[in-house]
């Protein structure tokens, strides 16, 4: 990889009404010409993403919207599009216009509030006028910052950054591990990696080399091997290494050639924690018991890979998942950041590890979930489940175990009941 991905960068959204300077603003943050900018109202139509590094936060994702107050029919998918943009930001820039706020700031900012995102308000264009006394009380009370800007003129933007820098979380700085906690320092990790035709020619895919890079991180060390050369590998090593990591397609034979005492998981179920929340996700798994023949279960990709093969998601899970509730189930597939907006049609969400995706971007669709009563799990703990090894594949994180054992012992307790 020859720089960050987007799904390991700090998203930051700039809302606002048309023609505030949200665009402005971010070409002098980055100091480039990223959006267009134009004295008509509605120039940006659709989200502009920049990645860019902005110290000392690090890596970070700028995303400028299309104006909240935006108009027609084609003004209506664009206003769509923005609100969208909430569902994954780790911060919103609510931008107003000198002394302008109203009704679609207030808007803005109790989306952000609401979902329980951080957020800043910059008062653009201030040489034209001062916000109000009781907007600014407003702020204040609920404890947002507000920063005064001109930027035709790069006025207010030091303030800017600063304020960024002090709305960034300690994770930012002190970032999560996927899987160098999991291997003490000089240990081994043993990661198998199939190669098959949807394996980007020349190298990896991005959640194998990330797990590399951060064993490396936690100098921990590591036996990158193909499914056919696993036996030979643990047969060869003096110890047994201290974690086996497998992509969860190769899960049956990767678990049936690794001792039951070597700690063994998927490059999918280290990602469930990494990027949602895995104690969550393995409740929802246990939808799955739920399952009839006929339910309608989405998938949901967060990338927009062409499908050729076996797919995984398209081929592999829907047989294994048939298989185990014994009849077929009705399938809807979506990627990349479509998610339907309402969820009851569904019995089950299937999500990939979402490698490509921010935390916030899952964080968001588990409570959409949650508040749905539609079971959230993702493609490692689907499969192991599938596959009949789901508590050997959590062994490694002994919290998530302990959320599954209670669910299941409530779950034979009501059943109990009932029959009494």
């Amino acid at each position: 990889m020859n720089r960050t991905p987007k799904g390991m960068r700090w998203q930051i959204g700039f809302f606002g009404r048309r023609n505030v300077g949200k665009s402005s603003l971010l070409n002098a943050l980055t100091r480039q010409r990223v959006s267009i900018v134009s004295d008509v109202a509605g120039t940006t139509t659709d989200p502009v993403e920049k990645p860019m590094e902005l110290l000392p936060i690090g890596p970070v994702l700028l995303i400028d919207t299309a104006g909240i107050d935006d108009v027609g029919a084609l003004g209506a998918q664009r206003v769509e599009r923005t609100r969208r943009i909430f569902d994954r930001v780790d911060l919103g820039i609510v931008v107003a216009a000198g002394s302008e706020w109203g009704e679609y700031e207030d808007q803005i900012l109790s989306e952000l509030v609401s979902r329980g995102t951080p957020a800043i308000v910059v008062f653009n264009k201030s040489d034209l006028g001062e916000p109000r006394r009781a907007v600014l009380e407003k702020l204040a009370g609920l404890g947002v910052p507000h920063i005064r800007t001109v930027a035709s003129r790069d006025e207010g933007l030091l303030d800017l950054r600063e304020a960024l820098i002090r709305a960034a979380p300690d994770e930012l700085i002190n970032a999560p591990a996927i899987v160098g906690d999991l291997v003490p320092p000089g240990e081994l990790a043993l990661l198998v990696v199939p190669i098959d035709l949807e394996a980007p020619k020349g190298r990896l895919i991005l959640p194998q080399v990330q797990a590399i890079r951060d064993l490396l991180d936690h100098e921990a060390g590591c036996l990158v091997v193909k499914e056919s050369g696993l036996r030979d590998a643990l047969a060869r090593l003096r110890r047994p290494p201290a974690l086996v990591v497998t992509d969860s397609q190769a899960f049956r034979k990767v678990a049936a050639e690794t001792p039951q005492e070597v700690p063994l998981t998927s490059f999918s179920i280290l990602f469930a924690r990494f990027k949602g929340d895995l104690s969550d996700l393995v409740l929802g798994t246990i939808g799955i018991e739920r399952l009839r023949p006929g339910d309608k279960v989405l998938v949901a990709e967060a990338c927009t890979h062409h499908p050729i093969g076996d797919d995984i998601g398209r081929v592999k899970i829907p047989g294994w998942l048939n298989g185990r509730v014994g009849g077929a189930l009705e399938f809807v597939h979506v990627q990349g950041h479509d998610f339907p907006e309402d969820l009851a049609p569904y019995r089950l969400v299937v999500h990939c590890g979402a490698c490509v995706a921010n935390r916030r971007e899952v964080l968001s669709r588990l409570v959409r979930c949650r508040r749905a009563g539609v079971p959230m799990t993702n493609y490692g703990l689907a499969i192991a489940w599938s596959l009949g090894i789901f508590e050997r594949a959590l062994a490694p994180f002994p919290s998530a175990v302990r959320v599954f054992r209670q669910a299941r012992g409530d779950a034979a307790d009501g059943a109990q009941e009932a029959r009494t």
